[in-house]
């Protein structure tokens, strides 16, 4: 297994409305398998932007990006979906639970789109991840029986399921109080040091960010 998940070099990301503005200059990054990373910076000053050329949602760009050390940039958007369904566990700020299917479901819909092993193989590892959450009691309720942090140890638990490479959030605690944002946090320091899983944080909670094991700051586009 290579120990470089994520690389970048000199990735550049211009957004042209109304003028031509350089968001991202040349950002040179790499996260190892196994760390725990989080990226802090003001408002504005292309923290999110970044996570989503890294997540391979926005394509538009100049640099490169690998991902386990294969380069990604000028893959096909069939690809490129492909990818991240199999390599890439996303958790939002918002859990995007689908309310229409139960806690179960919802954790399965990725293994299922995979399509890599059976239903019923899908469903054990999903109240496996499930229980190792704490949320195992949950599994038949809908997500509207949840309190916000229940959701997002589902959005987590939903996350895992394809056994991803890597782990982005984006603010995931940012809709938590206090408790609840230190279970997430213990949730993913968990991962990280039993589990060897990768993560990779946008935050604006220092308080989140100075307990992970490295801190990238960014300021005006760039990484200071």
């Amino acid at each position: 297994m290579s120990n470089k998940v994520l690389e970048t070099k000199k990735l550049t990301k211009y957004f042209h409305d109304p003028v031509k503005f350089e968001v991202l200059k040349q950002i040179d990054m790499s996260i190892n398998h196994g760390e725990f990373v989080s990226i802090v910076g003001k408002s504005g000053c292309g923290k999110s932007t970044l996570l989503y050329l890294l997540s391979t949602m926005d394509t538009d760009y100049e640099g490169q990006l690998f991902i386990n050390e294969e380069l990604i940039t000028g893959k096909t958007d069939k690809e490129l979906a492909k990818l991240r369904n199999e390599k890439i566990g996303f958790v939002f700020q918002f859990h995007y639970l689908l309310s229409e299917y139960n806690v179960l479901k919802n954790v399965m819909l990725p293994g299922m789109k995979l399509g890599k092993l059976s239903e019923k193989e899908i469903e054990h590892n999903a109240m496996e991840h499930l229980r190792t959450l704490d949320m195992h009691d949950q599994a038949l309720k809908m997500p509207n029986q949840l309190s916000g942090g229940q959701k997002q140890r589902v959005a987590i638990a939903r996350a895992l399921i394809n056994n991803p490479l890597i782990i982005m959030g984006d603010e995931p605690t940012g809709n938590l109080d206090k408790k609840n944002s230190d279970l997430v946090f213990d949730i993913f320091k968990k991962l990280t040091l039993e589990a060897k899983q990768t993560l990779l944080i946008v935050t604006h909670d220092p308080d989140f960010a100075e307990r992970t094991n490295r801190i990238i700051t960014m300021e005006d586009g760039r990484i200071i």
